[in-house]
């Protein structure tokens, strides 16, 4: 069985968090909570790669609809009146495309983190997917205010900064993804001579 220290988990900064220059922020912050960085790399993607990157079952695709819709209704906007629907499937379709557009408008860093609980301490810096609602001290709490009402109503994804994988599976498909066997590196760090 694998030891705790090899769990490794997939993150990619987004559009915004390239074009604000935050790239060698949101490095530091991942080497400075003692996990590892094992593949990296700056990318165009194509607009299939983003595709295949988010998960095209029906599920998945209501449940983005499912939060638009509970956004609206928190915050009293009219549904209808902005989507023209409120079909979960079709308003969570329109909000994948919205997030491919945003995804391709501009090069990405994709990282593959390693360390323990890397995939939940990993959610954990990152903060909630809405940056609103983020608490400061997380890298979408510091570095963004953009709010999914504001995204509805201009027609555009969320402007959140950075994607970190949500389970180990999505994980292991995220990295297998976009990283082959032969990108993940394996070294070691100068304090793990301290754990032994």
């Amino acid at each position: 069985m694998q030891h705790p220290r090899e769990e490794k988990t997939f993150i990619m900064i987004k559009p915004d968090g390239v074009r604000r220059g935050l790239i060698g922020e949101i490095l530091k912050r991942i080497e400075r909570a003692d996990l590892k960085i094992v593949a990296l790399s700056m990318f165009q993607p194509t607009r299939q790669q983003i595709d295949d990157h988010y998960p095209k079952d029906k599920k998945w695709i209501e449940r983005l609809g499912d939060k638009t819709k509970n956004t609206y209704t928190k915050y009293g906007y009219d549904l209808m009146g902005e989507m023209g629907t409120e079909n979960s499937l079709k308003i969570g379709e329109e909000v994948r495309k919205w997030l491919i557009d945003y995804m391709v408008s501009s090069p990405l860093v994709k990282v593959v983190i390693q360390g323990s609980h890397a995939v939940d301490l990993a959610r954990k810096m990152v903060g909630v997917t809405m940056p609103a609602l983020a608490e400061m001290g997380t890298i979408r709490g510091d570095f963004s205010a953009d709010s999914a009402v504001a995204a509805n109503r201009d027609k555009r994804a969320v402007h959140n900064i950075i994607h970190a994988s949500e389970t180990k599976e999505e994980a292991e498909y995220e990295i297998k993804h976009w990283f082959g066997a032969d990108d993940i590196c394996s070294y070691r760090r100068a304090e793990d001579s301290l754990r032994e």
